[in-house]
C-alpha cells in the first residue's frame, strides 16, 4: 500500500497557484544555517515528503530555489492567496468547536496587521513561526477540519504528526516546538535543525497559536514601568509617570507595546527602531502618536509633553545607540531606560549595528555574516558603555528579557556579571522580573492572562471587559487589583485590539478562574459566542528562564526545568483544550524552556469541571515555586491557597529561621569550609 493510499488525510493533488506577494508587507532576511552539501540534500527531500510523488520533480526545483535565497524552506506556493486574518469562528469547517477555534487563532496570527513578517509564517519576535512552512499550514488545517472532540491532534515543531483517539476531557491539540537534546541545544545546531525542516522556533505564543498583537505584553510593560516607578521614582501607588521620559528601542512584534504601555503609564517615551515599515505599523495602529528621523525634532517634541506632563509615545527612525549619544550629549535626563530589540537573535537580525540602515543591515546579513556580526557585538559593547553613563546619572535601567544583557556579556563584556566572572549569578543591571514582575506580580500569582472572543464582535469584548471588571471591582485585595480595574475600564479608550477581538489582563490564580467560569455562563446563556482562554507563556509558572522569568529566584533552582515542564503536563491532565511546550522565547534557543495552553469556552458544564481543576494549577504551580524559593511575597498566597483548597490541594512551604545565615556561617567555619 502506497503512503498515498494508506492517508485520508492529506495535501490535495493538485498544486495550488503560486500566490502574488504584495511587496508593502515585510520580509524575513535571509537565514543563515552554513547547510553541508548533503544537509541541503536532506532539507529539500524532508520538504517533498508533504507532496504527491508526481509533483517531486519540479517542487524539488522550487524548494532548491527557496533554500538558496531564504536559507529556509517556506513552500510559498502553498500559501493561500490573498489576505489571511482570524475569522469569525462559524465560518470555519469542523467538528468540535475547539477545532475551530484553533484555526482562528492560527489565523490571526498570520493577519497582516499581526504577524511581523507574514509570508515567512513570522508572527513575532524576528523568528517565532506558527509553522515551519506552508504545507504544514494546510495539513494542520484539513486535520483540524474533521478531528472530533474525542480526538487529539498532535503537533511537533510545526509537524502535524497525526490525530490520535483519546477522550472528551483529553486536550485536543498538543503542540512541542524545538525541544531539543542537550548536547545539541544551541543556536548553530538549532540553525541545522530549522533549515533541514526538523526544528520550528516558536517563541512563546507564534508556535503555540495564542498570539493577540501587541496588546499581548502591554499590560505587562505598563505594570512595569509603573512598578518601576513606584519603586525606584518614589511614584505613589495611586499616582503615573506624568513628567517623566522612558527611552528604549524596538517597534516590532512585542517592543511594539512599549510607546502605548507607556502612554497609559502617562509617562513622555522615545522608541528607537531602525525599520520605517514597524514605526508606520504603529503609528497607523495610533500605538505611537509622534514619529521622527530628526533628533533635534525628537528632543523639541519631549521637552514639550515633559513639561506640560502629557503622555505621549515618540518614535525615532534611527539607531538607539545614537540616540542615547544625543540625549547625552544634550543632558537630558532619562528616569527609565530598557532594551526591546530582538537580541536573542542578535547576529541573525534582530539587533541592528550602528552606522547601518535597516536596508544596509540586511544586505550585510545575507552577504557577510560574520562581519555583521562583529558590529553587532561593537554596537552592544558601546549601547552598554551609555547605558553605565546614564545610570551614573540617575537613570534605572533594565533588561526587558530579550536577553540585551546577555549579548552584551556574549560580546566580550565581562564585567557586566555580578560575580565578575560568569552570568550564573546574573547581570549588574537587573532583570524587570528579578526587581518589579517577580517580586510584585509573579509571585503573588498575577500574570498575563488572556481571552479571545471568537465571535470577532466587539460587543462581545466589550462585555466581557465589564464582566471581568465587575468580579475585580467585587474582589479588591491589592493595588494590583485596583491597577487591573483601571486596566479594564480603560481598556476600550486605549484602543489597543489588532487582529481578533482580545484583550490582556494581569490576573492571580483566584481571579483567572472565577472570570473564566463567568464568561463561559455567559457563553451558556447566549450572551456571548465562544471564547478562547489563555496566556502569554511569559507568566508566573508557565517559564523557566533564569535571565528572565525565573530571575527572581534565588536558591539556585533558576537553571531547572522542571516547572514549566510539570505545568504543561498538569494542563494536559487536566483537560487543557491546547497546551504548548517550548524551547527558546525571548531570550532564545537552550536559554529558556516555556510552556503554555489555550482553553476553549462552549457554555458545557465540561468547560467548567476543566476550569475548576486546571485554572489554580496553571497559576499556582509557579507560585509554590516561588514559595519554596523563599520568595517573601509567595509564602503568603501560598498558606492562604492550603487554607482555602484544605482537603483537595495541599502545597509544601519551607521551614525559615531567622538566624539561619548566621548558624550556616559558624557550621562553616567549625569545618573550615
Amino acid at each position: 500500500m502506497t503512503a498515498n493510499e494508506a492517508m485520508t488525510i492529506k495535501l490535495d493533488y493538485d498544486l495550488p497557484e503560486y500566490p502574488k506577494m504584495d511587496p508593502q508587507y515585510r520580509r524575513a532576511p535571509r537565514r543563515e544555517s552554513h547547510l553541508s552539501e548533503s544537509d541541503k540534500a536532506l532539507a529539500i527531500k524532508n520538504a517533498l515528503r508533504y507532496i504527491h510523488p508526481d509533483h517531486h520533480e519540479q517542487m524539488a526545483k522550487e524548494f532548491a530555489q527557496e533554500l538558496e535565497e531564504h536559507g529556509r524552506i517556506y513552500g510559498y506556493r502553498f500559501r493561500p492567496e490573498g489576505k489571511l486574518y482570524g475569522k469569525p469562528i462559524e465560518e470555519y469547517k469542523g467538528n468540535c468547536t475547539e477545532a475551530k477555534a484553533f484555526q482562528v487563532m492560527i489565523d490571526n496570527n498570520l493577519d497582516f496587521e499581526v504577524a511581523l513578517y507574514p509570508y515567512e509564517l513570522v508572527t513575532y519576535g524576528e523568528a517565532g513561526q506558527v509553522c515551519q512552512n506552508w504545507m504544514q499550514y494546510r495539513l494542520i488545517k484539513k486535520y483540524l477540519e474533521v478531528m472530533t472532540d474525542e480526538q487529539t491532534l498532535v503537533v511537533m515543531s510545526g509537524h502535524p504528526l497525526g490525530l490520535f483517539h483519546s477522550h472528551k476531557l483529553a486536550p485536543r491539540c498538543i503542540i512541542s516546538n524545538g525541544l531539543m537534546i542537550g548536547m545539541y541545544d544551541d543556536q548553530k545546531n538549532f540553525n541545522r535543525a530549522a533549515a533541514i525542516g526538523v526544528a520550528n522556533y516558536g517563541q512563546m505564543t507564534a508556535g503555540g497559536w495564542m498570539y493577540i498583537g501587541p496588546q499581548g505584553i502591554v499590560h505587562g510593560t505598563f505594570n512595569t514601568l509603573l512598578g518601576a516607578g513606584r519603586q525606584k521614582l518614589g511614584i505613589p501607588e495611586d499616582g503615573n509617570l506624568a513628567g517623566k521620559l522612558f527611552v528604549s528601542a524596538g517597534l516590532g512584534g512585542m517592543s511594539g507595546a512599549q510607546g502605548k504601555a507607556a502612554e497609559i503609564a502617562g509617562a513622555v517615551s522615545i522608541i528607537a527602531e531602525v525599520d520605517l515599515s514597524r514605526i508606520m505599523t504603529r503609528y497607523n495602529q495610533g500605538w505611537v502618536s509622534e514619529k521622527s528621523d530628526n533628533l533635534d525634532e525628537v528632543l523639541e517634541m519631549t521637552k514639550k509633553h515633559l513639561a506640560d506632563k502629557t503622555p505621549c509615545a515618540i518614535a525615532y527612525h534611527g539607531n538607539v545607540v545614537d540616540l542615547l549619544e544625543y540625549l547625552y550629549e544634550k543632558d537630558i535626563h532619562v528616569d527609565l531606560m530598557s532594551d526591546q530589540t530582538s537580541c536573542h537573535m542578535a547576529h541573525d537580525g534582530g539587533y541592528c549595528p550602528q552606522g547601518l540602515t535597516f536596508e544596509e543591515r540586511t544586505e550585510m546579513l545575507d552577504k557577510d555574516p560574520e562581519e555583521f556580526a562583529n558590529r553587532v557585538d561593537a554596537t552592544l559593547r558601546h549601547h552598554y558603555e551609555m547605558i553605565c553613563k546614564f545610570h551614573e546619572k540617575g537613570t534605572y535601567f533594565f533588561d526587558y528579557g530579550n536577553a540585551f544583557l546577555k549579548s552584551v556579556y556574549d560580546a566580550g563584556v565581562q564585567s557586566i556579571c555580578k560575580n565578575g566572572e560568569n552570568d550564573l549569578d546574573g547581570f549588574v543591571f537587573p532583570s524587570y522580573v528579578e526587581d518589579i514582575l517577580g517580586p510584585f506580580l509573579f509571585d503573588f500569582g498575577y500574570g498575563p492572562f488572556r481571552w479571545c472572543c471568537l465571535s470577532r464582535k466587539p460587543e462581545d469584548l466589550d462585555k466581557t471587559d465589564a464582566a471581568a471588571a465587575d468580579y475585580i471591582k467585587a474582589h479588591n485585595r491589592r493595588y494590583q487589583d485596583h491597577d487591573n480595574y483601571v486596566w479594564l475600564r480603560d481598556a476600550k479608550k486605549n484602543k489597543m485590539v489588532v487582529g481578533t477581538q482580545c484583550r490582556i489582563l494581569y490576573a492571580d490564580a483566584m481571579g483567572r478562574m472565577n472570570i473564566a467560569l463567568k464568561f463561559n455562563e455567559m457563553v451558556r446563556n447566549g450572551e456571548i459566542g465562544p471564547v478562547m482562554l489563555g496566556r502569554d507563556h511569559h507568566d508566573t509558572g508557565g517559564t523557566d528562564s533564569p535571565f528572565r522569568e525565573t530571575s527572581n529566584i534565588k536558591d539556585g533552582s533558576n537553571v531547572m526545568a522542571d516547572m514549566a515542564t510539570q505545568c504543561y503536563a498538569g494542563n494536559a491532565a487536566r483537560g487543557m483544550s491546547l497546551i504548548a511546550l517550548h524551547n527558546g522565547g525571548g531570550v532564545g534557543v537552550s536559554k529558556s524552556i516555556n510552556g503554555g495552553f489555550g482553553m476553549v469556552l462552549d457554555g458545557s458544564e465540561r468547560v467548567d469541571q476543566i476550569l475548576k481543576m486546571s485554572m489554580p494549577w496553571d497559576v499556582m504551580v509557579g507560585v509554590s515555586r516561588r514559595a519554596w524559593a523563599r520568595n517573601e511575597n509567595a509564602m503568603p498566597v501560598v498558606a492562604e491557597y492550603n487554607k482555602m483548597y484544605e482537603g483537595k490541594d495541599h502545597i509544601t512551604l519551607p521551614y525559615i529561621n531567622e538566624k539561619d545565615d548566621e548558624y550556616i556561617a559558624e557550621a562553616m567555619k567549625a569545618l573550615n569550609m
